[in-house]
Order: C-alpha cells, then structure tokens, then sequence
C-alpha cells in the first residue's frame, strides 16, 4: 500500500501521528492551567517594584 512494504516504516508513521494527537489533547486540556494565580503575581511584582523604587531612593538620598 502506497509503496510501503516494511511494517517499521508503518509503525513510525503511524506513531508520529499518535504522537501529534497526544500532544493536541495535551494542549487543549492545558490551555489555561495556571492563569489563575496570574492576578496574585502581577499584585506581588507591583509591590516588589515599588519597594525596590522606594529603597534605590534611599541610596540616592532623593
């Protein structure tokens, strides 16, 4: 069938497609996981940011 009489070269085949539909299912299942703690992260960088303002003043004696 299509010129292709080795069944390794059937099994490769066929595994890179399963492959690329585990790895589809992955990403759909995945798609959002861990963005619900992205509003806490963006608050901690913020107050970090401004604490590190806030001690470069002191350095500079502003």
């Amino acid at each position: 069938m299509l010129g292709i009489e080795d069944p390794w070269i059937w099994g490769v085949y066929i595994l890179c497609i399963l492959s690329t539909l585990l790895c589809v299912i992955y990403g759909i299942v995945n798609w959002n996981r861990g963005s619900e703690l992205e509003a806490q992260e963006i608050l901690e960088e913020a107050a970090w940011e401004s604490k590190e303002e806030e001690m470069e003043e002191k350095e500079l004696g502003l």
